[in-house]
């Protein structure tokens, strides 16, 4: 009995033992699964770590970090630094219709923009500005390097003379650094810095101000603050221009973005250097210098569209930009070219009758020129002198992109009504002329390369295409024909302000406009109202007064 119960607990020790030998063993078993799981796994992720297509993406990642990726043109680099916001208003929907509904457009933007845009996009990077801004040419004149508007700005970035000169750009006879594009680039970008700044890091207020001036966006900007309106760009009062030239830069930014999605073709601009800017220590005969580098003279022009003439400046810059290909042969033959002989020099006797300005007209050359060539002080020369003048190496005709000859050019384009050739008499304005022809000032100005508020000088020659006499409506190239006479026969009088007398009382009595009464009276300029007694001086046409007096 004793031996069954002894038995009995040895058989239920064995099998407490025996369980709990089982339960070590599945233990051991599942932990040697798990590590042996472990060790599968590990394997895995290093043999698929291993496999070439991740080892050539690590590979590239760090290439990539190493040495970044080259844009593969000039707009993917202008893609890559995009930084204003992307707006979603209808302004710039209505401008991006006009793009889509106009895609030839950006075909000849790109085409004129080719030779300057790879430097534009290396100056606002290292202007640490948004990119968008190297498009802004676009905007203002569509990369034409002699655009000129009715507001008197001048180049692909449209500076007015006032703005180019407080930002160092020459502007003389001889050149006007205006439309030089490397002169005018960096000054671009300095004047849109400085108006970033000025409008707090708003951008769209910046770009804004470029377009109308900082007075007009801040006065805006004021005014909306007062009646506790929005002071962003859409929100402010601004000339009908600037409403649209903000949201322009902006439709832009999205079709050089996507061009695909608008239908847009963008030609390819390759992002390597076009032109280098090449260090002169003379003036140089533009047509001499086209030649020693090999290229056409109208490519040096549009190249170097900051030159009025057929020259260089005699005082600087001396500077012209070439295409890099072309660059070592010019410096060669430049180095062989002594300075005298890189303009070309005629000597002339000063006739009777003649002066310093009929001279340098002739000769077409400046009046500075001629005095700091032959060291005169004043502009009284003495019959039989000899001068020596610097002169053309061609015919003017040949220099095609000079100022005088795309003057002539835009005069002689075919247009609707009676061609007047009019020499300007003393006292002539553009408002008169274009009243009395019956054409749009701004035509008139546009006709002759001019912008309205350009002075006029008498003897000056103007191109009218009139439209006195409605019944000549087609286009006719009458050479010769002057305007009826005016101002021909004119006589300076004096005329004493009588009670009642007014501006326009008097304007209209001796047939000559306000503008001429306050631009010969500086009495009247400064005081706001006639006092009688008070003498104005007036210059009259004879001819023209009918009782008068």
């Amino acid at each position: 009995m004793l031996t069954k119960v002894l038995f009995s607990t040895e058989i239920v020790n064995l099998g407490k033992n025996a369980v709990w030998f089982l339960l070590l063993g599945t233990v051991f078993f599942s932990l040697s699964g798990c590590q042996h799981q472990q060790v599968k796994t590990e394997a895995n992720l290093q043999a698929e770590t291993d496999s070439p297509s991740i080892i050539l993406a690590n590979q590239q990642a760090k290439d990539e970090e190493l040495f970044p990726r080259i844009p593969l043109d000039t707009w993917e680099r202008i893609r890559n630094g995009f930084d204003l916001p992307d707006v979603e208003h209808k302004r710039v929907q209505q401008e991006l219709n006009w793009f889509k509904r106009h895609p030839e457009y950006m075909q000849r933007v790109a085409e004129r923009a080719t030779p300057y845009l790879h430097y534009i996009i290396e100056t606002v990077e290292a202007a640490g500005i948004p990119t968008e801004i190297a498009l802004l040419p676009i905007v203002e004149s569509a990369f034409q390097p002699f655009a000129y508007s009715h507001g008197r700005a001048a180049g692909i970035w449209q500076f007015i003379p006032a703005t180019g000169k407080r930002y160092g750009l020459k502007q003389n006879w001889w050149y006007d650094g205006r439309r030089d594009v490397y002169a005018s680039t960096k000054a671009a970008i300095k004047l849109l810095k400085n108006l970033h700044r000025n409008f707090k890091g708003d951008w769209m207020h910046a770009l804004a101000a470029y377009n109308t001036g900082d007075a007009r966006v801040k006065r805006e900007i004021r005014h909306n603050k007062r009646r506790g309106k929005s002071t962003n760009f859409f929100a402010l009062r601004l000339p009908k221009e600037t409403r649209a030239y903000v949201p322009k830069l902006l439709a832009l930014k999205k079709i050089i973005n996507t061009p695909e999605e608008y239908g847009i073709t963008l030609k390819e601009i390759p992002d390597t250097p076009f032109f280098e800017n090449v260090k002169l220590d003379s003036q140089i005969d533009l047509a001499l210098a086209a030649e020693m580098a090999d290229m056409p003279l109208d490519d040096l022009y549009r190249l170097n569209s900051g030159y009025n003439r057929w020259a260089t400046s005699p005082n600087g810059p001396y500077d012209l930009l070439l295409p890099i290909s072309h660059v070592e042969q010019f410096k060669t033959k430049l180095a062989e070219l002594p300075a005298e002989k890189r303009i070309r020099w005629v000597r002339h006797r000063v006739r009777k009758g003649e002066t310093l300005g009929t001279i340098a007209q002739k000769f077409h050359t400046s009046i500075s020129t001629i005095k700091r060539v032959n060291r005169l002080r004043g502009k009284m020369i003495r019959v039989g002198r000899g001068l020596t003048i610097p002169v053309a190496s061609r015919s003017l005709r040949e220099y095609r992109l000079s100022a005088g000859q795309r003057k002539s050019k835009l005069q002689n384009i075919p247009r609707q009504g009676r061609k007047v050739s009019h020499i300007v008499q003393q006292g002539d304005t553009f408002w008169d002329l274009a009243r009395y022809h019956r054409v749009g000032v701004r035509q008139l100005a546009k006709w002759n390369s001019m912008a309205p508020r350009d002075r006029l000088q008498a003897g000056q020659r103007l191109i009218i295409w009139s439209r006195r006499g409605s019944s000549v409506t087609s286009s006719l190239d009458i050479e010769g024909i002057s305007a009826p006479p005016r101002r021909n026969i004119t006589k300076r009088i004096g005329y004493r302000v009588r009670t009642g007398d007014s501006l326009a009382r008097i304007s209209s009595k001796f047939k000559v406009s306000i503008s001429q009464l306050k631009r010969w009276n500086r009495s009247v300029r400064t005081k706001k109202y006639l006092q009688p007694g008070q003498w104005l001086t007036l210059i009259v046409d004879v001819a023209r007064q009918s009782g008068s007096s």
